[in-house]
């Protein structure tokens, strides 16, 4: 099984919006937190698609990371992911493979198929409602065809983009993804910070249908999970609230702009366990506590790589989880 020491971190950033505070805000957090995760030893940091979401401000994910890329000078920086569906591939191939060109060996291209958004915005993207559903898989294969090197015949190049071979990784939350992945022989990233209910069994049809490819010789599976690590269990219980108000608020259809944390919750049962459904994987507590969760989920999952969310609501609180568990990592 897998050492806690052993095994690379990531950092996943929403670029979240708080009350009471902009989105330039939140992108000067966001430089500050990778900065901060680069020095720590991180291996990626990596920016969600989501559209049309008051408290999310990574909608033009292939600017942000850009912008962080150009901020930081060698943690990988990239997608987690771009939702294929909502863009040509050719656009897509076109806008990585400028970022891989100006920050060479240091991007990556995650890849997912749900909209990031609702019916209405997924109708002023001029999406196709019925995108992802069979097309992913030949979307996929287009975008891989405008990364590679140019075919005899080939009409439409990516310029920039062909020959520049940017990594990419299947993301999901289902059973789809890992079976395409494995089908590919592409990495896989499943998306426990939000839906770990489907967790061991993505992990296991992507592990047991894998099929060696130019890119893996072997599986490779990342696991996203939401940490929030602080200096006792008690402030780090207390600062959970926040995550927990942005779900309750998502299951209630309000906002989600991140909110202060607070003693109690005012939910119903009912709420609390669809709360809890989407945070089942959360490790929440001091440094002892976090350091325990994380080597116990290695153990359960056998992860190669974790790719942590941090929702709270200061800033400085969210440097500070990252510092513990990077302290217990290395520790």
């Amino acid at each position: 099984m897998p050492r806690l020491a052993d095994t690379p971190l990531s950092v996943l950033d929403l670029a979240p919006i708080r009350q009471g505070g902009t989105i330039a805000d939140s992108f000067r957090e966001s430089v500050s937190l990778a900065q901060l995760t680069e020095r720590l030893g991180f291996t990626r940091y990596w920016l969600a698609e989501h559209h049309s979401l008051d408290g999310i401000a990574s909608a033009a994910t292939a600017v942000l990371i850009g912008h962080i890329a150009g901020a930081t000078s060698h943690i990988r920086v990239g997608s987690g992911g771009i939702m294929l569906p909502n863009h040509p591939p050719l656009v897509v191939a076109e806008q990585f493979g400028t970022l891989a060109t100006l920050y060479p060996g240091r991007i990556d291209l995650g890849l997912g198929r749900a909209p990031g958004s609702d019916a209405a915005t997924m109708q002023a993207m001029r999406r196709d409602p019925h995108a992802g559903v069979e097309d992913f898989p030949q979307r996929l294969a287009e975008l891989q065809g405008f990364l590679g090197e140019t075919q005899p015949g080939q009409r439409v190049r990516a310029v920039p983009g062909q020959g520049t071979h940017v990594p990419l990784w299947l993301l999901g939350s289902s059973g789809y993804s890992a079976q395409l992945a494995a089908r590919e022989g592409l990495p896989f990233a499943f998306a426990a910070q939000f839906a770990p209910g489907y967790l061991h069994e993505a992990l296991r049809l992507y592990r047991d249908n894998f099929r060696p490819s130019d890119t893996l010789d072997k599986p490779h599976a990342m696991v996203g999970l939401p940490v929030i690590a602080a200096d006792s269990d008690e402030r780090a219980e207390y600062l959970a609230t926040t995550a927990q108000q942005k779900f309750l608020n998502l299951v209630r259809g309000g906002r989600t702009r991140s909110l202060p944390p607070v003693e109690a919750l005012d939910w119903s049962p009912m709420e609390r366990a669809q709360v809890q459904q989407f945070l089942g994987a959360a490790i929440i507590g001091g440094p002892a506590t976090v350091k325990a969760g994380l080597e116990r989920f290695l153990e359960q999952t056998g992860a190669d790589e974790l790719m942590l969310n941090t929702d709270v609501f200061e800033a400085e609180d969210r440097l500070r989880s990252y510092e513990i568990v990077a302290e217990a990592w290395r520790g």
